[in-house]
């Protein structure tokens, strides 16, 4: 029997390593698709279109969100970003499973258009190996990184809005803990309303004694 494929939104801390898990996952199991955002802003060296993101111009982005075409979007320092719908919804009737990386509030925003879509935000252990890794990383200066903190510190705000926590502290077993999480939802009752019709539609054909599917 075919199943449409769960949303899964993964949201974090900079530095948790989200994105690394998100590319785990892809890697390891074939049943993923990552969602590809749409965005104004120039492609950067090596990037490529409707690979990193769809790149747009802002005429064509602000037609997406006058026709609905964008499940979020938001605009951040003079470029818009957002996610594609049709790419979303395609990929998840196919029965792909689609893993979408985003700030805490397109997560909400989501979670309004997808009641049944998984919330799950990643950390690390704890603030102070937080910031031991965006040291670590040698790339952005201490101005950055305390910034990055402080945003941190607004997001921790928001984290009772998901459904799940992953603690980013051995890679191997954070991957395995979102994979069984995200599986384990196609099992949701939410998830499987047609079958369940179709098992309610059986069983009055069996008590109105009609033809039982699959039996002569």
């Amino acid at each position: 029997m075919e199943h449409q494929g769960v949303l899964a939104v993964v949201s974090g801390f900079s530095g948790a390593g989200k994105g690394t898990l998100m590319k785990e996952l892809v890697r390891r199991y074939d049943n993923y698709a990552l969602s590809v955002s749409a965005t104004t802003r120039d492609p950067r060296q090596g990037e490529v279109h409707g690979r990193e993101y769809f790149f747009l111009t802002d005429e064509q982005f602000e037609e997406m969100i006058r026709e609905g075409k964008l499940i979020e979007y938001a605009r951040y320092v003079d470029h818009y970003y957002g996610t594609p719908r049709e790419y979303v919804t395609e990929q998840m009737q196919a029965g792909r499973d689609v893993i979408l990386e985003i700030d805490i509030q397109g997560a909400r925003r989501i979670r309004e258009q997808f009641p049944e879509a998984l919330l799950l935000f990643v950390t690390a252990p704890s603030a102070g190996e937080l910031r031991s890794r965006l040291v670590g990383r040698g790339t952005e200066s201490p101005e950055v990184i305390e910034a990055r903190l402080a945003r941190a510190r607004r997001e921790a705000e928001g984290i009772d809005s998901y459904d799940y926590l992953l603690i980013n502290d051995d890679l191997d077993e954070c991957v395995e803990q979102a994979h069984r999480l995200i599986q384990a939802q196609h099992l949701r009752v939410e998830n499987n309303r047609k079958l369940i019709e179709n098992i309610r539609t059986e069983l009055d054909r069996i008590q109105g004694g009609g033809e039982i599917p699959g039996t002569f």
